[in-house]
């Protein structure tokens, strides 16, 4: 019988050796050290060998365990190394072992990775992360969105089922499903109505809106992406995350890396001059770290999602006047107002476009009208904010 005070003391040789504990099971003593349980059986007239894992981590009395564990289903009639294949197979075959491969091949933006791991960790893994994913049905899959509905999150409920619909697709494409189950579930959740996220679009309001950015009274960095934001109108999650490495202020742009953008592709942004102002400004207080605008809490992490919006709400809007995400449309809104031209607004609001061929035309060749635009743009902002009389930026469309 081993004891742990001679395995501890074993030595590896040139070849590999055996140290037999009865019955079977013995340590493999390989010659770069390692050293691996094993158990020795005869199932249906044949010798077999099953693996129960690798000393330190499987201790001896574990190691003696499983062989007990085995024994008993070779007594019951089962085959141990069959019945392990069998497990492994269910394990890779749950819903959360196929998530969490499926996840592995996703290349999401920052803020929609960091929002899809929040949904399968939180919301789907605790309830159904253990079922096979071909025994997943759909009252299991509604129950989960359900409790979601009774909290009155049915936005959340309807992304939660597209994310599981995604799964189980996969699931099918590698042999592991023959259905998916979400199929079965449309007309079952409670329709959402669509809203647009609100803005100030009245030119009178937004100089408002832009006064009361520059009386704001907070952290110096959540007041400096107040101010930038209107400037630049990137999406929230693409701001709140930005990296001081991200920026050339010599060359007057910032390049927003593909995988933190929601379509996967670099995006530029020129940068007028008051956008670099309020950079330059920022720099002392946040330049020595690698975010524009860390979060109070740890300089290792940007500010939340919830940020803007609850500096929006401390200046007075409510979240029906005016959201982060607002900003884009307030800039759409006005710059098509402005004459300037579609295209050249929707690139610099990183909007898809549908022809390829066209798209990486348009991104090569109209870089310096947005550059224009933008210089123009920041111009008309800062004339709204003074209350002066401004002028139209943009040209007639032909």
């Amino acid at each position: 019988m081993l004891t742990e005070t001679r395995i501890r003391a074993v030595k590896p040789r040139e070849k590999p050796y055996k140290l037999p504990d009865g019955r079977g099971l013995y340590l493999l003593v390989s010659p770069t050290g390692g050293r691996l349980w094993r158990l020795r059986y005869r199932y249906a007239g044949r010798e077999s060998m099953l693996g129960l894992g690798a000393y330190p981590e499987v201790t001896l009395k574990a190691a003696r365990e499983r062989a007990n564990d085995a024994r008993k289903q070779l007594a019951d009639g089962s085959d141990p190394a069959a019945v392990k294949r069998a497990e492994r197979t269910a394990q890779a075959d749950t819903f959360r072992a196929v998530a969490l491969e499926w996840l592995g091949k996703q290349r999401f933006a920052a803020a929609t990775r960091e929002k899809t791991d929040w949904t399968f960790t939180e919301l789907l893994f605790p309830f159904i992360g253990g079922k096979s994913v071909r025994q997943l049905t759909a009252p299991d899959i509604l129950g989960v969105l359900r409790r979601l509905e009774a909290r009155g999150k049915h936005e959340t409920a309807h992304r939660t089922r597209q994310r599981v619909s995604q799964v189980m697709r996969y699931a099918i494409s590698t042999g592991r499903a023959e259905s998916d189950p979400t199929r079965d579930l449309r007309g079952a959740l409670t329709p959402v109505v669509q809203r647009s996220h609100a803005a100030i679009t009245d030119p009178v309001r937004v100089g408002e809106l832009l006064r009361a950015i520059d009386g704001y009274i907070g952290d110096p960095a959540t007041r400096a992406a107040l101010k930038l934001a209107p400037l630049v109108f990137v999406r929230p999650g693409e701001l709140r995350a930005a990296e001081w490495c991200e920026f050339n202020l010599e060359g007057a742009e910032w390049r927003i890396p593909a995988e933190r953008m929601k379509m996967g592709e670099q995006h530029i942004v020129p940068l007028s001059r008051q956008a670099l102002s309020i950079l330059e400004q920022l720099r002392p207080i946040t330049g020595h770290g690698r975010y524009l605008f860390p979060s109070l809490r740890t300089r290792e992490r940007p500010i939340s999602e919830n940020t803007l919006g609850a500096a929006l709400r401390r200046l007075g809007y409510s979240k029906d006047e005016m959201t982060a995400h607002g900003f884009r449309s307030t800039a759409s809104t006005l710059l098509n107002e402005q004459g300037f031209a579609p295209d050249v607004i929707e690139l610099q609001l990183a909007h898809a476009e549908r022809n390829k061929v066209r798209a990486a035309y348009n991104r090569a060749q109209r870089l310096e009208e947005r550059r224009r635009m933008m210089q123009a743009w920041a111009d008309y902002l800062e004339g709204l904010k003074t209350g002066g009389n401004v002028v139209p930026i943009g040209r007639k469309r032909a």
